[in-house]
């Protein structure tokens, strides 16, 4: 959607964007403030950014269309349940706004204009280059967090009362409590850690490394705000990613979960410490691996795959960003929010979730699916590792889909004719004809392109990694974005429970996660 001035430019409508521009507007009236559009292409930041809402601007919308904006930056966003929707739609029961007249601002004449009205190819100009630089403002949330900026678009860094020195707000009461039995760790709490490092963020809190202080040892503890998960009805999958972790204790591919606990707000997973990086960080760096390497890093996937199947348990959502490395070069699997429990052999679901970049053609049909989803992931996942990019990419979204709905498989010829062939089973756009359709994970264990694999020394870590991140010890955080690492950890994820103030609000709460908590066996630690 745009919406052309006098002169023929356009001006697109997204309310964001004019807020943008409207504030640049002012600020470049400031005879006192020169602009120079070309902004340093060095500039990169992929953290979020919070426009806050001053008064008098009713006509801003905090949501931004990505649609809109135009360009995009290669992110991958998690879809879940929602409808891809744009600023710009009128919503039910909603007051359409009429946008600003681009045409009235941009011709109303200013006392300390220099020109002449004759002077239009130069006040286009002006235009277009005040277009250019609100967007790349607008796409570049490492220039929204300029301070100068910041200020003069009055924007804001996200708070995060329920991480601040200050008591947390109550959570809200659940409107459906789950109840899975009491608790079977009432003993442990926050304060039996030394919270050292935020080593990741997530939309319902944060992962830091911690050290027990009994034990002396380093675990990665992921906690998470019940307040958040009970805003948006994820008290399911939390638990469910909670059951899974159970089922992982005894596959070397899998992240572990030594215990688990709850206080009255939040809740806290106690996970095994992994310091390798991601799978996505060293593909990044290196922008794609030999065949050794990709089939290697595959194998162990698909292993872990495997018996997440065995389980009944269908993962979902496999993306390099959820692949970890451990300090020798192994595969560990991580982030099972999105796993589904009780898929037998032949069985499906249909939930709409898992990464754009890897959703199968059954998943964007809507149309139930079952577990030969994970195997496209791997392919798209495998694929990556060779090429550099996921199959089926594109910037546009709708675009991406398309492909994936649509497009041939194409292939470039730099690869073996059995990786070829491995692709293109895993990538068939028919799930009945995938590989793995008929006998699951035999089909690729068997297949030619795993021939070199000793599956027995697999699983029992005796294949050495192609590569070795070459930690020194818990302490290396070199493979971890220092966008975490360098942020302060929070004071009151150490609080124990009696710092709490405890109100009935937040005993409801408590309730919706009843059974959370978990402790190892007493003969698991002999």
């Amino acid at each position: 959607m745009v919406n052309k001035d006098m002169n023929g430019f356009p001006v697109k409508k997204c309310s964001a964007f004019q807020f943008f521009k409207k504030r640049v507007r002012r600020w470049i009236k400031n005879p006192m403030v020169s602009v120079d559009k070309h902004q340093s292409p060095s500039l990169k930041y992929t953290g979020p950014s919070v426009v806050h809402i001053p008064p008098g601007e009713p006509d801003f919308e905090p949501s931004m269309c990505q649609t809109c904006l135009g360009d995009h930056s290669f992110q991958r966003g998690v879809l879940h349940h929602e409808k891809e929707s744009c600023s710009w739609e009128t919503q039910s029961g909603s007051e359409v706004k009429e946008p600003c007249n681009q045409a009235n601002i941009l011709t109303k004449p200013d006392p300390r204009n220099f020109w002449t009205s004759d002077e239009s190819a130069f006040m286009k100009q002006r235009r277009m280059g005040l277009n250019d630089f609100i967007q790349k403002i607008a796409n570049n949330s490492y220039a929204c967090k300029h301070p100068e900026v910041q200020s003069i678009l009055k924007i804001s860094q996200p708070q995060e009362p329920e991480f601040m020195n200050a008591n947390p707000s109550p959570p809200p009461s659940p409107s459906q409590q789950i109840n899975l039995g009491p608790s079977s760790n009432p003993h442990a709490k926050p304060s039996d850690f030394h919270f050292l490092k935020v080593i990741g963020k997530g939309s319902f809190g944060k992962v830091l490394l911690a050290r027990h202080k009994a034990e002396e040892a380093f675990y990665a503890v992921k906690v998470l705000q019940k307040k958040a998960i009970l805003k948006k009805k994820e008290e399911k999958h939390i638990m469910s990613e909670r059951n899974v972790l159970l089922k992982n204790v005894k596959h070397p591919f899998l992240v572990g979960l030594h215990f688990s606990f709850q206080t009255a707000d939040k809740l806290y997973f106690v996970l095994d410490y992994i310091n390798g990086g991601e799978l996505f960080y060293h593909l990044q760096r290196e922008r794609c691996f030999l065949e050794p390497r990709a089939r290697f890093y595959a194998a162990e996937i698909a292993s872990a795959l495997g018996y997440l199947h065995s389980l009944n348990i269908v993962y979902r959502d496999l993306k390099p960003e959820n692949i970890l490395l451990d300090s020798q070069g192994h595969i560990v699997l991580t982030d099972f929010g999105l796993c589904k429990e009780n898929i037998e052999h032949n069985g499906t679901t249909s939930t709409f979730c898992g990464t754009p970049e890897y959703l199968a053609p059954e998943v964007l049909h809507k149309q139930p699916y079952d577990r030969t989803v994970d195997w496209w992931c791997l392919g798209a996942v495998l694929y990556e590792m060779l090429y550099g990019l996921p199959p089926f990419y594109s910037r546009n979204t709708a675009e991406m889909y398309d492909n994936i709905l649509n497009k041939p498989l194409q292939l470039k010829p730099n690869i073996t004719n059995s990786a070829r062939h491995l692709l293109e089973g895993l990538l068939q756009k028919d799930r009945t004809k995938r590989l793995g359709a008929k006998d699951d994970f035999m089909e690729i264990k068997s297949h030619v392109f795993f021939s070199l694999i000793n599956w027995d020394d697999l699983i029992n870590k005796k294949i050495t990694p192609p590569f070795n991140p070459n930690v020194s010890g818990p302490s290396d955080l070199r493979h971890f974005d220092p966008e975490f690492t360098e942020e302060p950890v929070p004071s009151s994820i150490g609080k124990s429970p009696d710092s709490i103030l405890i109100t009935a609000s937040v005993k409801e709460a408590a309730e919706a996660f009843l059974g959370f908590s978990y402790a190892p066996p007493m003969d698991s630690l002999l």
